[in-house]
């Protein structure tokens, strides 16, 4: 039970990737984007041209936003869970 995984091509910081998947290839696109994105404005804020190094600085940026909106997310979601057990004790003391 093989699946089929098309070949989409992708170009990252002047290189073309042909990335297999069954996912939506615009999808792929967007994110191949998103990274060629990142690593040109690395590469415009540090002295080196080594593709590797820029795309590892790439990588430890998008991984950090990751990460702080990951953060956010769940401090967001405590606040939201203290502020409904405030509200059902407050209906328990008036309906109980």
């Amino acid at each position: 039970m093989d699946a089929k995984y098309d070949s989409t091509g992708v170009d990252i910081f002047g290189q073309t990737y042909h990335v297999r998947g069954d996912g939506d290839p615009d999808y792929l696109t967007e994110l191949a984007r998103f990274v060629d994105t990142r690593m040109r404005e690395v590469a415009a804020q540090v002295a080196t041209v080594d593709p590797m190094k820029i795309a590892i600085l790439a990588a430890l940026n998008i991984a950090d936003e990751f990460s702080r909106y990951r953060k956010q997310r769940e401090d967001a979601a405590g606040i939201w869970i203290e502020r409904t057990e405030e509200i059902s004790d407050r209906l328990s003391k008036v309906i109980g």
